[in-house]
């Protein structure tokens, strides 16, 4: 079918890893010759017999895997010779209500909130007969309750030789929650979490503490901590929506408390995970502790499947913050707001220094800066208004006009409830990003500025979209034994940046689009910060040299730990560690090795 991709043979071969058959295909591309993943035209492919064998061992919480929207159209294509109906006026109804409600997309069994990785093919529609297909969805989900429920996952996806996604919210900018014709394990449910005045496990740490499920999201999490007497806090995200002991901590973390708590995986004290070979473990300081090490920042889905997490919590902090705009209202002289970000963006080492985190969006397109917010723990309004003298000094002698609110709150908590802001859902781009270290600030932070600047419209007929946070984790967690890339002890602004699509765009122009992220925009942001690092978490997928850029001195290990505990490469998200020789070739459909 591609011009590019042939079909070479149909076969089955052994893989002695686990001493377990593997049935696979060979299939070439651009004159690399891969093994791939087992999928439904192939003769490994389970036939259904398996599948109700797999349904009940778990318990009949296996589904087909349907798009949220599958229930505006007429007839769902769910592969090449087959197709299913589940039409519903009344769903449809309330699919278009919530499409851009995350909570209600992160409580779906399969939806991502980022789609274009799903291909787009199943969108809601008033017209019924409009085509739907699965894209690049998956084909079943185990909606998981136990954990034996993932272990019966796990042991299936690797005897047949399956792509295996682990999905808890599916908020997710990389498409890591999605993957054509995988199975789907969804840990959404794991939602308890149990407080401890005192944890007495492996480790010097001896404070408060929680033990959270897997599933639990961040907003959640936080009010749960509040709840406890006397309230704690525990470092999350500034998302509500993001699954915290999911891909969040496994790729490290951060968020408003970072830059006095942290990084999310600085503060995890144990994990319970399965392992691929379906064993359960427990994963500390004193037990398998080079899992405990991994799982701490060395990339989502990647050594083990996670279902439990222990983490310290701390004692709740005043908090005041400030929300500053920048924009239209004020002034449509492309130079005086471009003098205004770079005013605002200059200071991030001085906002750092004093524990701040700052949240920001940049665009889309030229002259919109919207600071929502500043967030000062351990402040009140007098000593915000005292740290960011400098920048409204600056911003008046320099006649820039702006906007500004200041509030002060007795906890973190009541601040994140009142001045964070949801995000907006199914948007459509293509994700880069880069963080610039103190370095990178004080020596060029003119450059910087200038391009997050270009990032924001890098051609007349390309918008973009920036996100920065201003955050160091160094400055509370100098030194932290994890896999997190040690650039960020010394990080001052982390900023993801977005090439805005329709969405509808044929597979020639997401190509394009993907090496225009990377090589234009991407190559800007690498020559004006080049002390800097990038996230596996909110990066380039394309990112040139990602071991090193996502990982640093710590990705040798991270190498040798995932040859150890996925040797035959069961868990797969790109650019994590292992995956050198893997690919998602045939159209962004098949996950194959180079044979």
């Amino acid at each position: 079918m591609a011009p590019y991709s042939l079909l070479l043979s149909l076969l089955a071969f052994t893989n002695s890893v686990h001493g377990a058959e593997w049935l696979g295909e060979v299939r070439q591309e651009a004159g690399v010759e891969y093994k791939c993943k087992c999928y439904s035209d192939n003769a490994c492919w389970p036939s259904s017999a398996d599948w109700t064998a797999l349904n009940t061992t778990v318990g009949g919480v296996l589904k087909r895997a349907l798009p949220p929207a599958a229930v505006c159209h007429s007839k769902v294509s769910t592969s090449a010779n087959s197709s299913t109906s589940v039409y519903n006026a009344a769903a449809c109804k309330n699919v278009q209500a919530n499409w851009l409600n995350e909570q209600w997309l992160t409580d779906d069994p399969i939806a991502n909130l980022w789609p274009l990785y799903t291909n787009n093919t199943c969108l809601p529609t008033d017209n019924p007969s409009e085509p739907c297909t699965l894209g690049f969805y998956g084909t079943y989900v185990i909606m998981a309750t136990t954990k034996e429920h993932i272990k019966a996952g796990i042991d299936f996806a690797r005897t047949k030789n399956l792509r295996l996604i682990i999905r808890n919210t599916g908020h997710d900018f990389l498409g890591r929650s999605t993957g054509y014709e995988s199975l789907i394990i969804n840990t959404h449910s794991f939602q308890d979490a149990t407080f401890l005045k005192s944890y007495s496990g492996p480790g010097n740490y001896t404070g408060t503490a929680a033990v959270v499920g897997a599933g639990v999201q961040g907003r959640d999490l936080y009010r749960k901590a509040f709840a406890q007497s006397p309230p704690v806090v525990i470092v999350g995200g500034e998302c509500p929506t993001v699954g915290w002991g999911g891909g969040y901590i496994q790729g490290g973390g951060h968020g408003p408390l970072t830059s006095i708590y942290g990084m999310g995986a600085d503060s995890i004290l144990s994990f319970e995970a399965i392992t691929v070979d379906g064993k359960f473990v427990t994963a500390n300081a004193k037990e398998n502790p080079d899992l405990f090490w991994a799982l701490k920042g060395g990339g989502p889905s990647t050594f083990a499947v996670v279902y439990s997490l222990t983490v310290k919590t701390y004692p709740e902090v005043p908090t005041a913050g400030t929300i500053v705009n920048i924009n239209s209202t004020h002034t449509n002289d492309t130079a005086v707001f471009n003098k205004g970000f770079k005013i605002f963006h200059n200071l991030a080492n001085h906002y750092v220094e004093h524990g701040m985190f700052v949240y920001f969006e940049q665009g889309p397109g030229p002259g919109r800066l919207h600071i929502a917010p500043f967030v000062g723990p351990r402040m009140d309004e007098a000593k915000v208004n005292e740290v960011l003298k400098p920048l409204f000094d600056q911003l008046d002698a320099a006649k820039i006009p702006y906007d500004k609110y200041t509030r002060a709150f007795p906890t973190f908590f009541e601040f994140y409830i009142d001045m964070f802001e949801d995000e907006q859902p199914n948007q459509n781009s293509v994700v880069g990003g880069r963080m610039f270290t103190h370095t990178d600030i004080s020596e060029r932070g003119d450059q910087v500025a200038d391009a997050l600047t270009f990032a924001s419209m890098p051609a007349n007929d390309t918008l973009g979209f920036n996100v920065g946070h201003i955050v160091d984790p160094g400055f509370g967690v100098p030194v932290a034994d994890n896999a997190i890339h040690p650039k960020w002890r010394n990080s001052s602004s982390f900023v993801i940046t977005n090439i805005i699509m329709n969405g509808d765009e044929s597979w020639e122009v997401k190509m394009e689009k993907e090496k225009f992220q990377t090589e234009v925009v991407g190559g800007a942001l690498r020559k004006a910060g080049p002390d800097g690092a990038t996230y596996v978490n909110e990066g380039d997928l394309n990112e040139p040299n990602w071991q090193e850029s996502y990982w640093g001195s710590n990705y040798p290990r991270l190498l040798e730990l995932r040859k150890k505990w996925d040797p035959a490469g069961v868990l797969y998200t790109k650019t994590t560690p292992g995956t050198e020789d893997w690919a998602v070739i045939d159209y962004g459909r098949r996950l194959c090795k180079k044979a």
